[in-house]
């Protein structure tokens, strides 16, 4: 897939990895973009693509993620904030996305998209992956557990008192 996601800003290109882990079958948050087997499809930015038609990258290496070596992807956890850049989501909060309940379990920059994104480890497995994603490890859930939305996305839960 080349085009426009609703997921994020720009154009993007849609992958199915033929080694290697991807987070989702085509479709991401309902969006039907392309077709492959669950847990092959991946998103990237054309920028932090990198090899050439006479030697493409390998499909599903660390390596296709500008800047990243095998190394990098193995061993680094980026950091998350404490809150949302305006203060109103922070670790650990109850949040809804699409109607279902979770908690946030990391804030921040992301390597598959620009500005702010908010990790959410959702109470039922109805998320679509187990807080990495394209290798990077941003918070730890169970399969199928994780998703990542932008704060846009989400609703504050109300708590029983």
């Amino acid at each position: 897939y080349i085009g426009d996601v609703r997921f994020a800003k720009g154009e993007w290109l849609g992958l199915e990895l033929t080694d290697g882990k991807g987070v989702h079958d085509g479709s991401v948050l309902g969006v039907p973009y392309f077709q492959c087997p669950a847990g092959k499809g991946v998103f990237a930015e054309p920028a932090r693509l990198t090899g050439s038609s006479a030697a493409p990258a390998r499909a599903g290496a660390p390596t296709a993620v500008a800047g990243m070596t095998p190394e990098d992807a193995e061993v680094e956890t980026l950091p998350s904030r404490e809150k949302s850049a305006d203060g109103s989501v922070w670790l650990g909060q109850q949040v809804i996305w699409k109607g279902k309940q979770g908690v946030v379990r990391y804030i921040g920059k992301v390597r598959f998209g620009a500005g702010e994104w908010i990790g959410v480890e959702m109470l039922e497995a109805n998320g679509v992956h187990d807080g990495t994603v394209l290798g990077v490890p941003y918070f730890k859930c169970s399969t199928s557990k994780g998703i990542f939305a932008k704060q846009e996305q989400l609703q504050k839960a109300l708590t029983m008192a």
